[in-house]
């Protein structure tokens, strides 16, 4: 038998990872000395250690190699925690290349421009929303914001407080200047979900609007000038092979005043094309 130091030798595997893999059952020694302390493992051990270590490169965790090392486990099983693995692995080389596809934009950008681009697009998962919202054809883009006083005064008149900023959800299917199909929605608590009265011919309802997955950006300044920021996201949706799934988004981070630009959030519903 070999004491601890000289089987970290033969194995060339660190005494402090050999005396953990002991501690957690998975590799214990061969014999350990009462009197000394002395830790001894035996060159029949090794075939053991190396399928440990073949396991942890193919991105094992210790945990789960523990169980392939169960002689008892089924063919089928074994075969199922590979596939897992390989299923995952797969999956991380997707991320990896629509993380190169990104690099080789910005490049193209940088080329392009001689500099930075001004704004960034990310991709974000918006959780489920609680929100009480209004939804109405409005003449102009003007009136979203008289439509959005109304449904705010209406909510904060009940005593209730939005979990978040309010938000314009575009529901037409392509873009128009005139009788806009538009929904006001202020996120809320799910216990705040009620019906609200407006005037006779309005009322906020309550609904949850599902999860999803959207390319964004932050628009600063007027709603004038928004068009740039719509054309930006419009070309990195392209350049990424997404496409769109859901309806546009903006939401009100800080609204435009005389003394401070509006910040907007655009966000698009995307998934991979």
């Amino acid at each position: 038998m070999f004491k601890i130091g000289d089987f970290s030798k033969l194995c060339r595997v660190p005494v402090s990872a050999l005396r953990y893999y002991a501690d957690i059952g998975l590799l214990e020694p061969k014999h350990i000395d009462k009197f000394t302390g002395y830790r001894y493992y035996a060159v029949e051990q090794l075939p053991k250690l190396n399928r440990i270590l073949a396991l942890k490169d193919l991105g094992f965790t210790l945990e789960q190699i523990k169980q392939f090392l169960d002689d008892n486990l089924s063919v089928d099983t074994l075969q199922g925690m590979m596939l897992m693995k390989q299923a995952e692995i797969e999956q991380g080389i997707e991320h990896e290349q629509a993380r190169l596809r990104r690099v080789a934009t910005r490049i193209d950008q940088i080329t392009k421009e001689g500099k930075m681009p001004e704004q960034e697009v990310i991709l974000k998962d918006i959780p489920t929303q609680h929100v009480l919202s209004i939804r109405e054809v409005v003449p102009t883009q003007e009136h979203i914001a008289i439509l959005l006083g109304k449904a705010c005064g209406a909510v904060f008149g009940q005593g209730i407080q939005p979990t978040s900023v309010p938000f314009t959800i575009y529901h037409d299917p392509e873009f128009k200047e005139v009788d806009l199909d538009i929904e006001i929605a202020l996120p809320v608590d799910k216990s705040a979900a009620q019906t609200i009265q407006i005037d006779e011919n309005r009322h906020v309802t309550a609904s949850a609007l599902p999860q999803m997955q959207a390319a964004c950006i932050i628009h600063t300044g007027d709603y004038d000038s928004i068009l740039k920021s719509y054309r930006e996201i419009a070309a990195w949706i392209e350049n990424n092979h997404y496409e769109i799934v859901g309806q546009v988004r903006e939401v009100y981070l800080r609204p435009h005043t005389g003394e401070e630009e509006g910040i907007t959030e655009v966000q698009f519903p995307v998934d991979k094309a």
